[in-house]
């Protein structure tokens, strides 16, 4: 159980994780010593799993995509979910694996140069796959928000896509 401080600790550290001890201490009232040593442990015990960037890439114009991929599957006897998610965690496309409740078991969440590399990876690798049942993709047309940082404020808002026939 996380005490209050170390609460708000993790807390700072998910909002900036670039912050020093020192800039910590300040802000908790804990001694840098201290920090270090719980953001080791914090580490070991897979408490912090990675320290990320997070790139707006519509800003440098790149080609990315990113797709939900829901999976009706069958579950392993004795296995469950667990082995199958398992399995899907070893392709490089797919970003995340969740557990869903609703019409669909699995979600993944895929990124890839085009619509095309994504539709080839379902097609190729996912399709047939003996465990699933069904499969539905939906394609992300903007990032708004993402692990809660806006990517547009008031005053800068996106492009308005241009449709004409």
């Amino acid at each position: 159980m996380l005490s209050e401080e170390d609460r708000r600790l993790l807390h700072i550290l998910e909002q900036d994780c670039r912050l020093t001890p020192e800039e910590l201490s300040i802000q908790t009232g804990l001694t840098p010593d201290y920090i270090n040593k719980k953001i080791k442990q914090w580490e070991k015990d897979k408490v912090i799993v990675k320290y990320s960037l997070l790139v707006n890439h519509e800003k440098l114009e790149e080609d990315r995509v990113t797709a939900l991929i829901d999976l009706k599957v069958l579950p392993q006897r004795g296995e469950g979910y667990d082995k199958i998610a398992q399995r899907f965690q070893k392709f490089p496309e797919i970003k995340s694996v969740f557990l869903m409740s609703g019409n669909y078991d699995l979600c993944l969440l895929i990124e890839g140069k085009n619509m095309y590399e994504i539709a080839q990876f379902v097609s190729d690798k996912l399709s047939p796959l003996d465990v699933i049942e069904a499969t539905s993709t939906r394609f992300v047309l903007r990032r708004y928000k993402q692990d809660g940082i806006e990517f547009y404020g008031e005053e800068e808002r996106p492009k308005r896509l241009v449709i004409s026939p």
